[in-house]
Protein backbone atom coordinates (compact mmCIF):
# COMPACT_ATOMS: atom_id res chain seq x y z
CA UNK A 1 0.00 0.00 0.00
CA UNK A 2 1.20 3.42 -0.69
CA UNK A 3 1.99 5.42 2.31
CA UNK A 4 -0.21 8.43 2.07
CA UNK A 5 0.15 11.99 2.53
CA UNK A 6 -2.32 13.58 5.63
CA UNK A 7 -5.72 14.88 5.11
CA UNK A 8 -6.89 12.99 2.28
CA UNK A 9 -4.09 13.83 -0.45
CA UNK A 10 -2.58 11.98 -3.33
CA UNK A 11 -1.10 8.96 -2.35
CA UNK A 12 2.53 9.44 -1.86
CA UNK A 13 4.27 7.36 -4.66
CA UNK A 14 1.57 9.54 -6.53
CA UNK A 15 2.71 12.67 -5.94
CA UNK A 16 6.30 11.89 -6.54
CA UNK A 17 5.66 10.10 -10.16
CA UNK A 18 3.63 13.35 -10.83
CA UNK A 19 6.67 15.39 -9.70
CA UNK A 20 9.53 13.26 -11.23
CA UNK A 21 8.13 11.73 -13.99
CA UNK A 22 8.88 8.13 -12.86
CA UNK A 23 7.36 5.60 -10.38
CA UNK A 24 9.86 5.33 -7.40
CA UNK A 25 10.74 1.37 -7.19
CA UNK A 26 10.66 2.33 -3.34
CA UNK A 27 9.64 4.78 -0.10
CA UNK A 28 11.05 3.95 2.49
CA UNK A 29 9.99 6.19 5.89
CA UNK A 30 13.00 7.73 7.60
CA UNK A 31 13.50 9.31 11.35
CA UNK A 32 12.28 13.19 10.39
CA UNK A 33 11.06 16.23 12.56
CA UNK A 34 8.10 17.76 13.71
CA UNK A 35 7.48 19.66 10.48
CA UNK A 36 7.08 16.91 7.58
CA UNK A 37 7.08 13.29 7.77
CA UNK A 38 10.58 11.59 5.91
CA UNK A 39 11.41 8.99 3.32
CA UNK A 40 14.02 7.57 1.18
CA UNK A 41 12.89 7.31 -2.56
CA UNK A 42 14.66 4.83 -4.94
CA UNK A 43 14.28 5.11 -8.00
CA UNK A 44 15.32 3.10 -11.44
CA UNK A 45 18.61 4.11 -12.85
CA UNK A 46 19.34 6.94 -10.80
CA UNK A 47 20.64 7.91 -7.34
CA UNK A 48 18.17 8.01 -4.74
CA UNK A 49 16.45 11.12 -3.08
CA UNK A 50 15.21 11.93 0.45
CA UNK A 51 11.37 13.42 -0.01
CA UNK A 52 9.97 15.62 3.20
CA UNK A 53 6.32 15.73 2.71
CA UNK A 54 4.03 18.51 4.32
CA UNK A 55 0.35 18.26 3.69
CA UNK A 56 0.10 21.48 5.40
CA UNK A 57 2.70 23.76 4.33
CA UNK A 58 6.32 25.15 5.27
CA UNK A 59 8.55 23.23 3.06
CA UNK A 60 9.79 26.52 0.71
CA UNK A 61 11.38 28.15 3.47
CA UNK A 62 13.64 25.20 3.90
CA UNK A 63 14.46 24.19 0.43
CA UNK A 64 15.05 28.24 0.43
CA UNK A 65 17.93 28.04 3.21
CA UNK A 66 19.22 24.92 1.88
CA UNK A 67 19.79 26.61 -1.81
CA UNK A 68 21.16 29.93 0.05
CA UNK A 69 23.55 27.76 1.91
CA UNK A 70 24.32 25.63 -1.43
CA UNK A 71 24.99 28.62 -3.20
CA UNK A 72 26.83 31.27 -1.07
CA UNK A 73 28.92 29.24 1.23
CA UNK A 74 31.13 26.17 1.66
CA UNK A 75 28.97 24.25 4.19
CA UNK A 76 27.90 20.73 2.77
CA UNK A 77 24.12 20.54 2.37
CA UNK A 78 22.02 18.17 0.73
CA UNK A 79 21.33 19.41 -3.16
CA UNK A 80 17.21 20.27 -3.35
CA UNK A 81 15.86 18.33 -6.66
CA UNK A 82 11.98 20.16 -5.84
CA UNK A 83 11.23 22.91 -3.84
CA UNK A 84 7.43 23.43 -3.00
CA UNK A 85 5.72 24.10 0.31
CA UNK A 86 4.11 20.99 0.63
CA UNK A 87 6.96 18.55 -0.84
CA UNK A 88 10.86 19.05 -0.89
CA UNK A 89 12.75 16.76 -2.70
CA UNK A 90 16.62 17.05 -2.21
CA UNK A 91 19.44 14.09 -2.65
CA UNK A 92 20.19 11.28 -0.31
CA UNK A 93 23.33 11.94 1.47
CA UNK A 94 25.67 8.47 2.49
CA UNK A 95 26.29 8.51 5.90
CA UNK A 96 27.24 6.24 8.74
CA UNK A 97 25.05 5.97 12.40
CA UNK A 98 27.53 6.74 14.72
CA UNK A 99 30.40 7.79 12.39
CA UNK A 100 32.33 10.87 13.66
CA UNK A 101 35.97 10.35 14.70
CA UNK A 102 38.57 13.09 15.19
CA UNK A 103 38.81 14.04 11.80
CA UNK A 104 35.05 14.30 11.34
CA UNK A 105 34.50 16.62 14.55
CA UNK A 106 37.39 18.77 13.25
CA UNK A 107 35.88 18.96 9.49
CA UNK A 108 32.61 19.95 11.52
CA UNK A 109 34.70 22.53 13.55
CA UNK A 110 36.27 24.17 10.18
CA UNK A 111 33.09 24.06 8.42
CA UNK A 112 30.98 26.01 10.78
CA UNK A 113 34.31 28.59 11.48
CA UNK A 114 34.39 29.43 7.95
CA UNK A 115 30.52 29.55 8.02
CA UNK A 116 30.69 31.76 11.00
CA UNK A 117 32.91 34.22 8.90
CA UNK A 118 30.86 34.83 6.58
CA UNK A 119 29.40 38.28 7.56
CA UNK A 120 26.31 40.82 6.53
CA UNK A 121 26.10 44.98 7.69
CA UNK A 122 23.04 43.87 10.59
CA UNK A 123 21.86 41.26 12.17
CA UNK A 124 18.82 39.60 10.68
CA UNK A 125 18.24 37.88 6.95
CA UNK A 126 17.14 38.56 4.05
CA UNK A 127 13.42 36.91 5.06
CA UNK A 128 12.04 35.38 7.93
CA UNK A 129 13.28 31.92 8.86
CA UNK A 130 12.18 29.11 10.99
CA UNK A 131 13.57 26.86 13.48
CA UNK A 132 11.52 23.47 13.40
CA UNK A 133 8.12 24.46 13.10
CA UNK A 134 8.52 28.07 14.90
CA UNK A 135 8.58 31.49 13.34
CA UNK A 136 12.32 33.19 13.52
CA UNK A 137 11.26 36.87 12.18
CA UNK A 138 15.07 38.33 10.82
CA UNK A 139 14.74 42.24 10.37
CA UNK A 140 17.45 43.66 9.88
CA UNK A 141 19.04 45.39 13.11
CA UNK A 142 21.94 47.10 13.65
CA UNK A 143 21.98 46.42 17.39
CA UNK A 144 23.06 42.92 18.42
CA UNK A 145 21.01 43.31 21.38
CA UNK A 146 18.32 44.71 20.20
CA UNK A 147 18.04 41.93 17.80
CA UNK A 148 18.54 39.09 20.18
CA UNK A 149 16.05 40.87 22.86
CA UNK A 150 13.03 41.87 20.62
CA UNK A 151 13.63 39.06 18.27
CA UNK A 152 14.41 35.78 19.74
CA UNK A 153 14.05 36.31 23.68
CA UNK A 154 10.72 37.99 23.67
CA UNK A 155 9.21 36.80 20.22
CA UNK A 156 9.37 33.11 21.40
CA UNK A 157 8.53 33.86 24.97
CA UNK A 158 5.43 35.23 23.85
CA UNK A 159 4.22 31.70 21.98
CA UNK A 160 5.36 29.91 24.54
CA UNK A 161 3.79 32.05 27.08
CA UNK A 162 -0.10 32.02 24.73
CA UNK A 163 0.47 27.95 23.93
CA UNK A 164 0.55 28.12 27.98
CA UNK A 165 3.62 26.30 28.10
CA UNK A 166 5.63 28.53 29.50
CA UNK A 167 4.02 29.73 33.08
CA UNK A 168 3.23 33.21 33.27
CA UNK A 169 5.73 34.45 36.24
CA UNK A 170 8.56 32.85 34.44
CA UNK A 171 7.59 35.22 31.03
CA UNK A 172 7.40 38.51 33.69
CA UNK A 173 10.69 37.36 34.90
CA UNK A 174 11.62 36.88 31.66
CA UNK A 175 10.84 40.16 30.12
CA UNK A 176 11.90 41.87 33.66
CA UNK A 177 15.49 40.53 32.70
CA UNK A 178 15.38 41.81 29.03
CA UNK A 179 15.09 45.44 30.05
CA UNK A 180 18.98 44.40 31.68
CA UNK A 181 20.00 42.48 28.57
CA UNK A 182 22.80 45.10 28.13
CA UNK A 183 24.63 44.46 30.89
CA UNK A 184 25.29 41.01 29.61
CA UNK A 185 25.34 40.96 25.80
CA UNK A 186 28.01 43.11 24.09
CA UNK A 187 28.02 43.85 20.49
CA UNK A 188 30.31 41.72 18.62
CA UNK A 189 32.79 42.68 16.29
CA UNK A 190 30.55 41.88 13.26
CA UNK A 191 27.27 39.38 12.67
CA UNK A 192 28.07 35.91 11.26
CA UNK A 193 25.79 33.52 9.40
CA UNK A 194 25.08 30.44 11.88
CA UNK A 195 23.38 27.68 10.81
CA UNK A 196 21.41 27.70 13.69
CA UNK A 197 19.85 24.21 14.72
CA UNK A 198 22.88 22.35 14.72
CA UNK A 199 22.18 19.28 16.97
CA UNK A 200 23.16 16.00 16.36
CA UNK A 201 19.94 14.85 13.86
CA UNK A 202 20.96 17.93 12.05
CA UNK A 203 24.51 16.91 11.40
CA UNK A 204 25.11 13.57 8.80
CA UNK A 205 28.75 12.54 9.21
CA UNK A 206 30.73 9.97 7.34
CA UNK A 207 33.99 8.15 8.97
CA UNK A 208 36.12 11.14 9.00
CA UNK A 209 34.22 13.92 8.07
CA UNK A 210 30.22 16.20 7.40
CA UNK A 211 28.21 14.28 4.57
CA UNK A 212 26.01 17.48 5.22
CA UNK A 213 24.12 19.79 7.68
CA UNK A 214 20.09 19.46 7.18
CA UNK A 215 17.36 21.78 8.49
CA UNK A 216 18.80 24.70 8.89
CA UNK A 217 17.80 27.74 10.75
CA UNK A 218 19.53 30.69 8.93
CA UNK A 219 20.40 34.27 10.08
CA UNK A 220 22.93 36.37 10.78
CA UNK A 221 24.08 37.03 14.54
CA UNK A 222 26.93 36.77 16.96
CA UNK A 223 28.56 33.28 16.02
CA UNK A 224 28.63 32.24 19.92
CA UNK A 225 24.64 31.60 19.62
CA UNK A 226 25.97 28.94 17.64
CA UNK A 227 28.67 27.53 19.70
CA UNK A 228 26.15 27.70 23.37
CA UNK A 229 23.59 25.86 21.58
CA UNK A 230 26.06 22.87 20.21
CA UNK A 231 27.87 23.02 24.00
CA UNK A 232 23.99 22.69 25.58
CA UNK A 233 22.93 19.63 23.25
CA UNK A 234 26.31 18.06 23.13
CA UNK A 235 26.08 17.99 19.46
CA UNK A 236 29.83 17.35 19.45
CA UNK A 237 32.45 16.15 21.71
CA UNK A 238 35.87 17.95 22.89
CA UNK A 239 38.03 17.19 19.52
CA UNK A 240 35.36 19.98 17.73
CA UNK A 241 35.61 22.34 20.59
CA UNK A 242 39.64 22.42 20.59
CA UNK A 243 39.73 23.26 16.87
CA UNK A 244 36.97 25.38 16.35
CA UNK A 245 38.26 27.65 19.26
CA UNK A 246 41.75 27.26 17.66
CA UNK A 247 40.09 28.96 14.45
CA UNK A 248 37.77 31.78 16.31
CA UNK A 249 39.16 31.91 19.97
CA UNK A 250 35.75 33.00 22.21
CA UNK A 251 35.52 36.50 23.70
CA UNK A 252 36.10 37.41 27.15
CA UNK A 253 32.85 36.58 28.76
CA UNK A 254 31.31 33.57 27.11
CA UNK A 255 31.75 31.43 29.43
CA UNK A 256 31.20 33.80 32.60
CA UNK A 257 27.46 34.89 30.98
CA UNK A 258 27.36 34.79 27.69
CA UNK A 259 26.53 30.93 27.12
CA UNK A 260 23.70 30.30 29.69
CA UNK A 261 21.96 33.95 28.12
CA UNK A 262 23.12 33.05 24.56
CA UNK A 263 20.56 29.78 25.62
CA UNK A 264 17.78 31.25 26.89
CA UNK A 265 16.39 31.39 23.19
CA UNK A 266 16.59 27.33 22.49
CA UNK A 267 15.20 26.52 25.91
CA UNK A 268 12.55 28.62 24.91
CA UNK A 269 11.80 26.95 21.55
CA UNK A 270 12.48 23.45 23.83
CA UNK A 271 9.56 24.77 26.24
CA UNK A 272 7.55 25.75 23.44
CA UNK A 273 7.89 21.87 22.23
CA UNK A 274 8.23 19.94 25.08
CA UNK A 275 7.06 21.40 28.20
CA UNK A 276 7.83 21.92 32.10
CA UNK A 277 11.30 20.17 32.14
CA UNK A 278 12.98 23.16 29.82
CA UNK A 279 10.73 25.99 31.51
CA UNK A 280 12.29 25.24 34.54
CA UNK A 281 16.05 25.68 32.76
CA UNK A 282 14.65 28.55 31.65
CA UNK A 283 14.16 30.27 35.36
CA UNK A 284 17.14 28.68 36.46
CA UNK A 285 19.15 31.45 34.06
CA UNK A 286 16.98 33.94 34.82
CA UNK A 287 17.64 33.36 38.38
CA UNK A 288 21.25 33.09 37.84
CA UNK A 289 21.14 36.67 36.33
CA UNK A 290 18.66 38.42 38.35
Amino acid sequence: MDPITSGGRLPLQQLLADTLGQRPEAVTPLLGGCVAEVFRVDLAGAEPLVAKVAPEGGLAIEGFMLDFLAARTSLPVPPTRHVADQLLLMDYMDHEAGAGDTAAQEDAAERLAALHAITAPAYGFERDTVIGALPQPNPWTENWCDFYREQRLLVMGRIARESGRLPVEIHRELEAFCTRLERFIEQPPQPGLVHGDVWSGNVLLRRSSVAAFIDPALYFADPEVEIAYIELLSTFGPAFHRHYQALRPPRPGYREARRDIYNLFPLLVHTQICGPPYAQMVRDILTRYA
